[in-house]
């Protein structure tokens, strides 16, 4: 395989059984996305968009096809494999920031390195490196209940680098931000994908799928759509 390939399904589906029939989320995907791609996964509700980001996150498992990233076929991995590769490739920003409410923003950031067994020392360094590479050197401090929308996005997005993972997932970014904030955010992601980051948005907004090079767009479970964005926003 190519080893500029970072992700490729081939006839990636995935089939959920529900008490009285069964629902086809994702069918017969076939992708390649490079590495330093910023991406963009398009659709409306249902469209199987999410479904996917879990899949390519390792979140979860296809029900058949291939998913290979990084050349390693992950499809067939068990949970306790799944989660190493997450740990150690993936950093995942959330529409809801996921932080704890009662730990300040250090600790929320080492989080991800307590589960790979960093030394507390080494996790304190690279959670306050994190930290002040997303414009927070000044709050590391604080717990998010004394941080507006932007900045708990941000203590997330720094979660989401502190391991050094080779891709990043944002999943509704800017669903909780007002129109001036995630603007904001959007310039971040930009900024990440300049120094090396591979970025796959999933997002459901036009405008906000237009800072991406690349839309995927899904309706369905199907790829409806895949294009190079000609005029992405300059950020």
């Amino acid at each position: 395989m190519d080893n500029n390939i970072l992700i490729k399904t081939e006839g990636l589906s995935k089939i959920y059984q529900m008490e009285s029939a069964q629902v086809i989320a994702l069918k017969d995907i076939n992708l390649e996305i490079k590495h330093n791609e910023y991406v963009a996964i398009m659709g409306p509700s249902g469209s199987g968009k999410t479904t996917l980001m879990s899949i390519l996150g390792c979140l979860d498992t296809p029900s058949s096809g291939s998913f290979y990233l990084d050349g390693v076929d992950v499809s067939s991995l068990d949970d306790n494999q799944l989660a190493e590769i997450r740990n150690k490739k993936i950093g995942f920003v959330f529409q809801t920031f996921n932080l704890l409410p009662r730990a300040n923003c250090i600790k929320n950031v080492e989080l991800p390195l307590i589960y790979s067994g960093v030394a507390k020392e080494e996790r304190y360094g690279k959670a306050v490196k994190a930290l002040e590479d997303v414009g927070l050197g000044d709050r590391m401090t604080h717990k998010p209940t004394e941080l507006s929308g932007g900045q708990r996005q941000r203590v997330a997005v720094a979660r989401a680098l502190v391991n050094n993972p080779s891709l990043i997932f944002a999943d509704e970014p800017t669903g909780n931000l007002d129109t001036k904030t995630g603007e904001e955010i959007m310039k971040l992601f930009a900024e990440l994908w300049k120094k090396g980051n591979s970025i796959i948005l999933v997002t459901h907004e036009e405008d906000i799928a237009r800072h991406a090079h690349r839309i995927i767009k899904l309706r369905d479970g199907v790829v409806i759509d895949d294009f190079r964005n000609p005029n992405p926003v300059i950020a």
